[in-house]
């Protein structure tokens, strides 16, 4: 198997500039192109150098000397710290239409795409370790994805994630988001941001464990991570598709103790989220801490346990905003289902013009945050009735992200600890098997 190429989303608008460094050539325009150009959507065409194109396709000459730019790439999308950077990229610049905009799309190779990857994700204090097993989860999951979305166009499946009834809203945030490319810049899929951010540690790391990627069963796995577990991982099932992936079990986030409590079961549930509880992802370490957080990413300083505090008239807005329903007043946040990290997998949001249930995990964080709250792990405390109606909500919350696969921080830790990269990822992918691919 040779090493594939993967077409990665940057930018979404109705204009976008960008520029060479080196020589590129364009189909269908021009035998080589340099310096800064930009391109609008004009008639359902894309308008560049004065004629009007169906798609445009910059590849570099001399790939080892030249890289392009886009202006203004979005960072952080609906994240407390969205901003917009200048980036640069090696590989091709494809432009395509897509409705209203135009679509950036970068192709590369894999292992250039995950030198990026990792530098965006990590910090460049990581141990090299930690910076392996990175490696092989973020390649794992990428091919996985493009395995499962060549599978999908092959058996011209319709792809559900949506569940709506007169009482509830089941939703989850997967592969169909994305039709031109391969996977998307950010968050959503894998941070992604070009060439900046490199460091000769995470080459080294992507280098040495050049084409390797986690197994089940003869399968690439599809390996997901999130910053912080809250000290028990999450199953696959509660959080996208109702599929069970058999190395992506429930386990407990320490060396020592291997006991799981169920955490579906409500009352648990509370202690447990109330508690904190000895985890590797249970720390304060800024020297850890630093490997896995990029500075914005350090603009929350509590994720382990955690408070949102919101009052009746901020709650009853916010939610009405982020699920387009007019709850009226929020008498009540009831929990319905957890899966098995304490994750609401379903609330009941009641209000006194409308009650509803909403899930899974993501869309609950959309609702109650004007980003994402960090997880939705949590229970919720009401204060201050008037006319039987509560004035204020304290959310106490555990963990960071989604919950499933290879917790971040937790695995900072266990390389901090001494523990190599196999370690690492056999603790969290139960039953799976590092195999080289090419």
């Amino acid at each position: 198997m040779d090493e594939p190429i993967v077409s990665v989303g940057i930018l979404i608008q109705p204009t976008i500039t960008f520029s060479f460094h080196g020589e590129f050539a364009c189909t269908p325009a021009a035998p080589k192109v340099q310096g800064v150009s930009t391109a609008s959507l004009q008639d359902g065409m894309i308008e560049w150098e004065g004629a009007f194109y169906d798609e445009l396709v910059f590849s570099p000459i001399d790939p080892a000397n030249a890289f392009f730019e886009i202006q203004q790439v979005i960072i952080g999308i609906n994240f407390h710290w969205e901003r917009k950077e200048d980036q640069q990229f090696l590989g091709g610049l494809k432009l395509v239409v897509d409705g209203d905009n135009l679509v950036a799309i970068n192709q590369l190779g894999v292992e250039a795409y995950l030198t990026s990857v990792i530098s965006s994700e990590m910090s460049a204090t990581s141990s090299l370790e930690l910076l392996k097993a990175h490696a092989v989860i973020s390649r794992s999951w990428l091919l996985a994805q493009m395995e499962k979305a060549a599978m999908v166009k092959t058996q011209d499946s319709h792809y559900v994630s949506i569940e709506r009834t007169e009482d509830s809203l089941m939703r989850w945030y997967d592969r169909e988001d994305h039709a031109l490319f391969d996977v998307c810049a950010d968050d959503h899929c894998q941070r992604y941001q070009g060439i900046i951010r490199q460091n000769e540690v995470v080459e080294q790391a992507v280098q040495a464990t050049w084409g390797e990627v986690l197994e089940y069963d003869g399968e690439i796995c599809d390996a997901r991570f999130s910053k912080s577990c809250g000290g028990i991982t999450e199953r696959f099932e509660n959080c996208w598709e109702p599929v069970a992936h058999p190395y992506l079990v429930t386990l407990r986030d320490d060396a020592e103790d291997d006991s799981v409590v169920d955490l579906t079961i409500e009352a648990n549930a509370e202690k447990w989220i109330r508690s904190e509880p000895k985890a590797f992802c249970n720390t304060h370490d800024h020297a850890i801490l630093d490997q896995v957080l990029n500075n914005y990413d350090q603009e929350t300083t509590d994720f382990y346990r955690w408070t949102v505090s919101y009052s009746q008239e901020k709650l009853s807005q916010l939610i009405t905003l982020r699920t387009g329903v007019d709850f009226g007043d929020i008498l009540a946040l009831i929990p319905v289902e957890r899966g098995t990290s304490g994750r609401l997998i379903r609330l009941k949001i009641v209000g006194s013009k409308k009650t509803l249930i909403i899930g899974k995990e993501l869309e609950i964080r959309k609702a109650l945050s004007t980003s994402h709250l960090y997880s939705s792990a949590f229970v919720v405390d009401a204060f201050h009735l008037k006319d039987d109606v509560p004035q204020q909500f304290l959310l106490t919350g555990a963990g960071w992200g989604h919950g499933v696969g290879l917790c971040q921080i937790g695995a900072a830790v266990m390389g901090a600890q001494g523990y190599d990269y196999h370690a690492i990822l056999l603790h969290y992918f139960r039953g799976a098997s590092i195999m080289k691919r090419y």
